[in-house]
């Protein structure tokens, strides 16, 4: 098994255990003193959370999983919301040359996580606002 491995800083562990095991449905496989780690078959996900005096911003533009269909878009979403969540929606939006149904939530670090289907491919790159200016995408 390929695993792709995710090192996070977090200045609360215990406040990001609790939200990363809600995101991925499943619990911590190995717990130590400032430390967490998540090991998913599917994806196949090494995650782990590393406790930090101090941690400033989203360091990367995002994280996200690509799912099977707007169905499982969908579910997530209820899933998460169900959990407390409050789940941001881009329903039949264009973002990064694809036109996607998605969701946002956000971490207790402030870093987004973006679940998404992506429906088609497109030639533009965002979506355009009411005096067709560019509405950001992928970065919040």
């Amino acid at each position: 098994m390929l695993y792709v491995h995710v090192g996070l800083n977090v200045t609360n562990l215990e406040e990001s255990m609790e939200f990363y095991t809600k995101i991925f449905g499943k619990q911590p496989v190995k717990v130590k003193e400032g430390y967490a780690k998540f090991l998913l078959e599917q994806p196949g996900l090494n995650f782990t959370l590393n406790q930090s005096d101090k941690v400033e911003g989203n360091q990367v533009g995002h994280f996200g999983f690509q799912l099977a269909s707007s169905e499982d878009v969908i579910k997530h979403k209820e899933r998460l919301e169900r959990e407390g969540f409050f789940a941001r929606d881009e329903m039949d939006t264009t973002c990064c040359y694809a036109v996607q149904d998605k969701f946002w939530v956000t971490d207790p670090n402030g870093n987004e996580w973006e679940f998404f289907y992506t429906k088609a491919d497109t030639d533009n790159h965002s979506n355009k606002g009411p005096n067709s200016e560019t509405v950001t995408c992928c970065i919040n």
